[in-house]
């Protein structure tokens, strides 16, 4: 746990996992529900690959300025002159603003947008956000959990949302309002900022919080983007889908591979064994289309 801020209850947790000689490492953000370790099957599976990977649990900020301006004390806490970003949902829209309020002297070296959208307009509550704070956490963790998915799924997407909810529970009032408050003020990403950024937006078929238009607009913002598209996966494929999403990163972080920017130790890179990876999840995406 590290504080950054002036203020001593502002705490970031985080677990920074792999050889802390890289870096520019891979960074989590959580959504709204989760915390940093929401992302466990990425940490145990990446660093085990030999990249360097620290998942996020951001303290109680209460607009997005607060927020940039507490991670960038962060990052040169930990002395990390640039990273890359993996952004869920929430965590994916404070990446970009990330991005966008360091765009003078950038630290963001790449973005994984995943769920994710680029202005919170599209969940029609800018009016409420202002208010969130007084509301009791019963009723805050009421709001999250009508984005959940209901209906029949499959065990591991059931499993995915017990492990979400069980994490929502863990969050208090002020976390929990001042998430739904950075989700909901009116805010939106300005691109021509962050233009010459690497991006990969990764998003599900099936249902999710994310609107289709939130999708098409993201895909407008970064017409270069590369695309992950996952078939299933609702709004947790992290957890759900997790060999996919771990997949679709190695992927994207091939490109720095032999540069500084390299999120993995370079003894451990394996240019082969990824590109037979890369070929499976091809072939096995055009059987899932026939």
């Amino acid at each position: 746990q590290i504080i950054v801020d002036d203020d001593d209850s502002k705490v970031w947790s985080l677990y920074d996992a792999g050889p802390r000689s890289i870096r520019c490492p891979l960074i989590f953000l959580p959504p709204v529900s989760g915390t940093a370790d929401v992302f466990f099957q990425q940490i145990l599976a990446l660093t085990g690959w030999g990249y360097r990977v620290i998942a996020l649990q951001y303290p109680v900020y209460w607009d997005h300025l607060e927020f940039c301006d507490g991670f960038r004390k962060l990052l040169d806490h930990l002395q990390l002159d640039k990273v890359h970003l993996f952004g869920a949902s929430l965590g994916g829209f404070l990446a970009q603003k990330f991005a966008e309020y360091t765009h003078k002297s950038p630290r963001v070296q790449s973005l994984i947008l995943c769920n994710s959208f680029s202005d919170t307009s599209i969940f029609n509550q800018t009016w409420t956000a202002n208010s969130f704070w007084l509301l009791p956490a019963f009723m805050l963790k009421k709001i999250v959990l009508g984005n959940f998915a209901s209906g029949p799924l499959d065990p591991e997407m059931a499993d995915g949302i017990d492990f979400m909810v069980d994490r929502l529970e863990s969050l208090g009032q002020s976390e929990l309002a001042s998430r739904l408050t950075l989700n909901c003020q009116n805010s939106y990403v300005e691109p021509h900022k962050i233009r010459d950024i690497p991006v990969t937006i990764m998003d599900v078929f099936d249902q999710s919080a994310l609107s289709t238009e939130a999708k098409e607009e993201m895909y407008k913002l970064y017409p270069n983007a590369r695309r992950a598209h996952l078939k299933t996966g609702g709004n947790f494929p992290y957890l759900c889908r997790s060999a996919e999403v771990n997949l679709y990163i190695q992927i994207h972080l091939l490109q720095f591979h032999g540069t500084r920017y390299a999120a993995i130790d370079p003894s451990m890179v394996s240019a082969e064994e990824l590109e037979v990876q890369k070929i499976s999840l091809h072939t096995s995406n055009e059987r899932d289309e026939q």
